[in-house]
């Protein structure tokens, strides 16, 4: 696959200081010394690097997405695809960026080192006749570091044109389609991973959530609980575990009203043959096991005043 990860995003809040805070208790790391200021502020991941950019914007949205490829023969593939789509576009010697017509996202793709992840720390389990884990303790009960996101894992978006969006991320950047919702969203990637972009059917055009990967279930729990001890009121959905994915989520809630994820565990696609498409519906949907989505997961709170342009500075 040409592409191979997301890069970075851009998330565009009215008050960017409460917002960074949020996500340094996340667990992203701050970037530059005094980078978060009233304007922006910058974050990074384990493996990732600079993942996360917040601006200051008149409501909350997503601004930009940012997608790795290898070379400028990606460049050129990506941009030929664009014109069919009749798409504009503007081109340097190492990227293209485009604005999908859908979600009003500028998607900027662009030359970029793949990432070398190590792997997490071994995790033993016991189970029915066979105990991996003999005289001592599970893992996660002596963990005390905080839980530092590993990447950025995937966005999903809310579009008023879903087929367009699609079309933009599928034909015109040469994403792979892995699943979709029957007549309302399709699971994208470009990368290895399950999905990176999520383009489902909205009235308004909004950003739903980020996700980001930790090493574990165990991660996931942790990295929970150490934000709801700061504050209860930032639970979403969770803890469960996704069909569509299979991914452990747990859903929290930035000051802007954005959802943000932690997840472990997620499908990983190495040969597009193997890989069957499915066509989703109802609940099964949204996940396998865990307490049902409460009604704000599936109609954020703030949707009404998204419609209406209303916002709060």
């Amino acid at each position: 696959m040409a592409l191979h990860r997301l890069t970075s995003i851009t998330l565009g809040v009215p008050d960017v200081a409460t917002t960074a805070a949020y996500y340094e208790d996340f667990g992203l790391t701050p970037l530059h010394a005094r980078a978060t200021t009233e304007e922006h502020a910058r974050f990074g991941t384990v493996d990732g690097g600079e993942q996360l950019v917040i601006a200051r914007s008149d409501r909350r949205r997503l601004m930009q997405l940012g997608v790795a490829v290898d070379d400028p023969d990606d460049i050129d593939r990506i941009t030929r695809s664009l014109e069919k789509l009749e798409v504009d576009y503007r081109r340097t010697t190492t990227s293209v960026e485009a604005t999908d017509p859908g979600t009003k996202v500028l998607v900027r793709v662009e030359i970029a080192d793949r990432i070398d992840s190590a792997p997490g720390p071994a995790v033993l389990y016991n189970r029915p006749g066979a105990v991996d884990r003999v005289n001592q303790r599970a893992s996660s009960v002596t963990r005390d570091s905080k839980v530092r996101p590993r990447k950025l894992g995937h966005v999903v978006l809310g579009s008023t044109q879903q087929e367009a969006s699609q079309r933009f991320f599928a034909d015109g950047l040469g994403f792979k389609i892995s699943d979709t919702v029957k007549g309302s969203a399709a699971f994208m990637r470009c990368s290895t991973d399950h999905h990176n972009v999520l383009v489902q059917a909205a009235p308004v055009d909004l950003l739903h959530h980020t996700s980001w990967q930790v090493d574990d279930v165990d991660e996931v729990g942790r990295g929970a609980a150490s934000m709801l001890e700061s504050d209860p009121q930032r639970h979403v959905w969770g803890l469960g575990r996704h069909a569509v994915g299979s991914n452990f989520f747990w859903y929290l809630k930035d000051p802007a009203g954005n959802f943000s994820e932690y997840y472990s565990d997620m499908d990983c696609i190495v040969d597009d043959a193997l890989w069957k498409p499915g066509v989703w519906e109802g609940a099964r949907a949204l996940y396998d096991w865990g307490p049902p989505p409460p009604p704000s997961f599936l109609r954020p709170e703030d949707l009404a005043a998204l419609m209406t342009g209303s916002h709060s500075e």
